[in-house]
């Protein structure tokens, strides 16, 4: 919370001492002007006659609109923005035109303090606690805002990780520091851990984080007489509510896209394409997608260049036959595209405009549509950073609404390199970028992955191994990435040379095609000795089997998220906001509520020292129990990534597939890991359709009450037991090894271990 002497009658920062003494001069000089003026000064930002307003947008936030007034005296409309959803907001519980006295008014449940002849803002709880403080500069329309203890968080993808407080954000997008950080993806929320969120929908500007105060600067030919900013407090779970109401719930993806996903650079012809695809499936490693590049970037890819939607004929010689070939060995098919029009904007579902323009995207998505409907599965939209914002929504927004068009009742995919604040509700899923296969960018992205959730973007991941690979790209490292990499929503290995992104390549001894063209100078191939080491292609097989294992309780993430916004790959302070051991960790996360996960990010590591919060914790490779409230070192081999489950866990664990869409009759197995009482709710769908929407689900609740050593299953309400019913479940108590069948009919259940 904000700390320091107050005007306001307790601690707040230093700045609103200033601002005391601000305010008492002009108070006086204003006294004096009323003794002469019939009414008060107006209200003036940058010179322009302006409008405040506070608006309560909910229990716990509020919306800070100042909009200049035309000739007429009428203010400029606030424009909502291409990320918030639209929607009618209340009335303002207070207007300002004028320079008055101190006022102070209840917003939902906060309390807000104007002193409107320093355009400050004090914003109180419903008990009297500080949220915080912001002071719009009468001069420049810079925002001021009091940054509190603890962490800095959010603010979208790339920069300054993990706490972002010490250093300045554009809110642009673009490549600052790509190799390390990844695409700079701005997302104008910004978290202060100590328990408020600040979300910046006008004017486009800089966070500067880097003194005592914070500051956002509009960029210089935005409004600097325009400010809309919307304030919310509460617990970690209420700021990402908040955030997801004001732009967007997640989509729920179709339940593929949550297994592997196989990239392709180059391919030399449709042999090698069909080849790739048959040692797959030989070596029963699961692979759910193959993704194919285009041609202009690689010597062969699935099209004839960039922007073309013509195929390959070396590669693809017969293109519908060839999917549907790909489509009979349960792959689907992701295709790379660039060449975007630079002004996109519009709706697939909106008519055309009389006058025909290339960047409606409604005839972009035209150019889509011989090639989506020979079954092509999911897009790659690459580039997209000279486009703006709104643009960058509008693109995003058409392979959500075209995809649709064109395969009816068929949840979409596509996987975007830029993104923006509210990209979310599109189905838009977003990776990192052309990073660079070092130690360091691995050990960056972990926090990366974290802000990306916090920002809203929760479908995230990175190109396994590194994009650009570096004398440092070894078989240990991209075993550690592929570890890392299997905890990331986006499970995906992508880069160059290709070879050395298949799990099977790191023992063949040949680096295939190089690849380097174009590469930057600091890119090397990796060392030959490297390519006959035959312990990656075993790790990397049991962290794919594992992630299909655990998919049920990835999938019931996944509900969770489009449900209430919190992301999947969580900051531990979202559920240990009071512990500052726990809070300023951003080395480690939490895989939904129940799982720890400490990716090794050190070159040649014997050890892993990590933190685990409060409460009992089980070591998921042993079974091991251990308290938390405590920093500890974890040993570990080159298989091993530590994985901690909470005490109080019901962890569904299904059997391992080669592919998502595999039949299997074998039961779910339910691991209780006891110590606490604990709950979870079991999500299924047919995870190809929107038929869910409709009621076509599955939530069964799991409840284990420690002391009686009780598990209870029962249907959610307004749930229903799919088929086949009824279901089979085996039961596992840790440590014990031991099983026991259940079974749910839909009629609840109890079972005493």
């Amino acid at each position: 919370m904000p700390t320091g002497p107050s005007y306001w009658g307790y601690k707040t920062s230093s700045l609103f001492v200033l601002l005391l003494l601000a305010w008492t001069a002009a108070a006086q000089t204003t006294q004096t002007a009323r003794s002469r003026l019939a009414s008060p000064p107006p209200l003036k930002i940058a010179g322009h006659a302006v409008e405040a307003t506070l608006t309560a947008v909910g229990e716990k936030s509020l919306r800070l609109s100042i909009s200049p007034l035309d000739d007429s005296g009428t203010p400029l409309p606030v424009p909502d923005g291409p990320a918030v959803v639209k929607r009618n907001w209340p009335a303002p519980v207070l207007r300002l035109r004028s320079i008055t006295g101190q006022q102070t008014v209840k917003a939902g449940g906060l309390v807000v303090t104007v002193a409107p002849d320093t355009l400050a803002f004090r914003i109180d709880n419903s008990n009297g606690l500080p949220i915080q403080e912001l002071y719009v500069d009468k001069q420049t329309g810079t925002l001021r805002f009091a940054l509190g203890q603890g962490p800095l968080l959010g603010l979208g993808q790339g920069g300054v990780q993990f706490d972002r407080r010490g250093s300045k954000h554009l809110m642009r997008t673009g490549a600052l520091n790509l190799a390390l950080n990844g695409m700079r993806v701005p997302v104008p929320w910004l978290i202060g851990t100590a328990g408020w969120g600040l979300y910046v929908n006008r004017p486009r500007g800089e966070f500067d984080l880097t003194e005592n105060q914070g500051r956002y600067t509009p960029f210089e030919g935005e409004p600097s007489a325009s400010l809309d900013v919307f304030v919310v407090a509460g617990e970690p779970a209420d700021l990402m509510a908040e955030y997801a109401r004001l732009t967007g719930l997640p989509t729920m993806p179709p339940l593929w896209t949550l297994g592997y996903q196989q990239s392709h650079r180059t391919v030399a012809d449709r042999n090698a394409m069909f080849k790739i695809a048959g040692q797959l499936r030989e070596k029963k490693l699961p692979c759910d997608a193959l993704i194919y590049l285009g041609t202009g970037w690689c010597p062969s890819g699935w099209n004839t260049w960039h922007g073309s939607f013509t195929f390959n004929d070396k590669v693809f010689p017969e293109p519908e036959r060839d999917i549907k070939e790909l489509h009979s060995k349960h792959f689907k098919v992701i295709l790379h595209v660039v060449g975007e029009p630079q002004r996109l904007f519009g709706s697939v579902k909106d008519a055309s405009s009389a006058v025909a323009d290339v960047n409606e995207i409604r005839d972009y998505w035209e150019k889509h549509n011989a090639t989506s409907r020979m079954g092509v599965d999911g897009w790659w939209p690459d580039v997209g950073e000279r486009l703006s914002d709104a643009s960058r929504l509008a693109r995003i927004r058409m392979y959500w609404e075209g995809s649709q068009r064109d395969h009816p009742n068929v949840r979409p995919y596509a996987l975007h390199r830029t993104g923006y604040a509210g990209m979310q509700r599109f189905g838009g899923w977003l990776w990192s970028g052309d990073v660079n296969s070092t130690w360091d960018t691995l050990r960056t992205h972990v926090a990366v992955g974290i802000n990306t959730g916090l920002s809203g973007v929760p479908h995230w991941g990175t190109d396994i191994g590194g994009f650009f690979s570096t004398k440092e790209l070894t078989g240990e490292l991209f075993v550690r990435w592929f570890q890392f990499g299997a905890f990331c929503p986006l499970f995906r290995s992508h880069g160059r040379p290709s070879q050395t992104r298949f799990p099977w390549g790191w023992n063949t001894g040949e680096i295939g095609e190089p690849e380097m063209d174009g590469a930057p100078e600091e890119s090397s191939l990796p060392d030959l000795a490297e390519l006959r080491n035959p312990r990656v292609e075993p790790i990397c097989q049991k962290y794919l089997e594992l992630r299909y294992r655990l998919m049920p309780y990835l999938y019931s993430l996944v509900r969770e998220t489009h449900e209430t916004g919190m992301p999947i790959m969580r900051a531990l302070w979202l559920h240990y906001g009071d512990d500052p051991n726990a809070v300023t960790r951003g080395d480690q996360y939490l895989w939904g509520r129940d799982l720890l996960v400490a990716p090794v990010i050190e070159r040649g590591a014997t050890a892993r020292r990590l933190y685990l919060p409060r409460g009992a914790w089980y070591d998921f490779w042993t079974d091991a129990k251990v308290e938390g409230g405590q920093e500890l070192s974890r040993e570990v081999d080159l298989e091993t990534m530590p994985l901690y489950v909470r005490a109080g866990t019901i962890l569904p664990l299904g059997p391992v597939k080669q592919h998502m869409g595999e039949r299997s009759d074998a039961p779910l197995t339910l691991t209780v890991y006891p110590g606490a009482d604990g709950a979870f709710r079991i999500y299924e769908d047919d995870g190809t359709t929107f038929n869910f929407e409709k009621g076509e689900f599955m939530k069964i609740r799991c409840e284990w009450t420690d002391f009686s050593r009780q598990l209870t299953l029962q249907l959610e309400s307004g749930s229903k037991l799919l088929p086949p019913g009824p279901r089979k479940f085996k039961v596992r108590v840790v440590p014990s090894n031991e099983t026991r069948e259940m079974t749910f009919d839909g009629k609840r259940v109890r079972m005493r271990l």
